[in-house]
């Protein structure tokens, strides 16, 4: 089932959802379940799984000359996906990316992705390697979340790479991301609204918010969006602060404010132990005021720890 319909039988109720990491090269799926199965108690209608482009590391030979070698750490989303679906039975929403994937590349996963059922993706540009100062994208592959939108509305439209006749059309719902605080390469707020809107036009059904510590910028960022004709559904996206290095760490990666009244809280912290009681008694508030605004769902960044998330969902569901 999509995540618009899933959210339309909700009937103005707020639904749990939660996001997952791939395991690293090298670990089995069990590391996923492990993670997933404390959090089935709240009924989640849809796991997302994150997809992770390529990173290069460089290898030094014999000779004293570096090899540039491209290697993932993280493969797997499209088997997750599988895997999720088959023992849980609920729906699984592959994150689908531009940086580091052909066309083809692109092409290849999401026919793998039809063929198992799935008709969700969350598409998004993807980030840049860490080694790279800006996004750089794959020679054939797309540089904008909306070019890769193209592809997939194109196969929903039976149109392949490669291929004169019309194939079997696929069946995709879209997600995109949108961001409260704007996206940080963005000029203005303004401006990131407009290229939200075009993806909306294009068919995305619903947006996942990049995560926020503050409610009062998602509520203003809904309103903006409600003003500029943007009604699809907002998923709020929330993630608790759990070390003290947290506070530095995630405004700096994500480009995101903390509130001045959870910096003073985190300040008086001594170790990881208390950071972490404060940002999980930040996000159940949080979480309860987004409820008490009938938001459609809230969104957990889990990075695959799920613990903190059970702890803060047995106070809300």
């Amino acid at each position: 089932m999509k995540v618009s319909q899933h959210i339309k039988r909700a009937k103005g109720k707020t639904l749990f959802s939660f996001e997952i990491l791939p395991p690293r090269k090298g670990e089995n799926v069990n590391g996923i379940f492990d993670a997933i199965d404390p959090l089935m108690e709240f009924n989640p209608p849809f796991i997302d799984v994150t997809y992770h482009r390529e990173e290069y590391i460089y290898k030094q030979h014999a000779n004293g000359l570096l090899e540039k070698v491209t290697t993932r750490k993280r493969p797997g989303t499209v088997g997750i996906c599988a895997a999720i679906m088959n023992k849980y039975g609920i729906d699984a929403v592959p994150h689908i990316i531009c940086g580091g994937f052909s066309r083809e590349e692109t092409e290849n996963a999401l026919i793998d992705l039809d063929f198992l059922g799935i008709d969700n993706v969350l598409v998004l540009r993807g980030d840049a390697i860490k080694s790279e100062g800006r996004f750089v994208a794959d020679p054939d592959g797309h540089s904008f979340a909306t070019e890769l939108m193209q592809q997939v509305l194109d196969l929903n439209q039976g149109k392949y790479l490669n291929e004169e006749a019309e194939m079997a059309k696929t069946n995709f719902s879209m997600g995109v991301a949108g961001y409260p605080e704007k996206h940080f390469e963005a000029p203005s707020l303004k401006s990131d609204m407009k290229y939200l809107k075009q993806k909306v036009e294009m068919g995305a059904e619903y947006i996942v918010t990049q995560m926020f510590f503050d409610n009062q910028k998602y509520f203003d960022f809904v309103e903006k969006c409600r003003k500029a004709d943007i009604n699809v559904p907002i998923i709020p996206g929330l993630k608790p602060i759990t070390t003290l290095n947290h506070s530095t760490i995630l405004p700096s990666i994500f480009d995101v404010d903390l509130p001045d009244d959870l910096v003073d809280e985190l300040d008086k912290c001594k170790d990881n132990k208390a950071a972490r009681e404060v940002g999980i008694e930040w996000c159940i508030q949080q979480s309860k005021e987004l409820m008490a605004a009938k938001v459609p769902c809230l969104h957990y960044y889990t990075m695959s720890k799920s613990q903190i998330v059970k702890q803060i969902a047995s106070e809300l569901f």
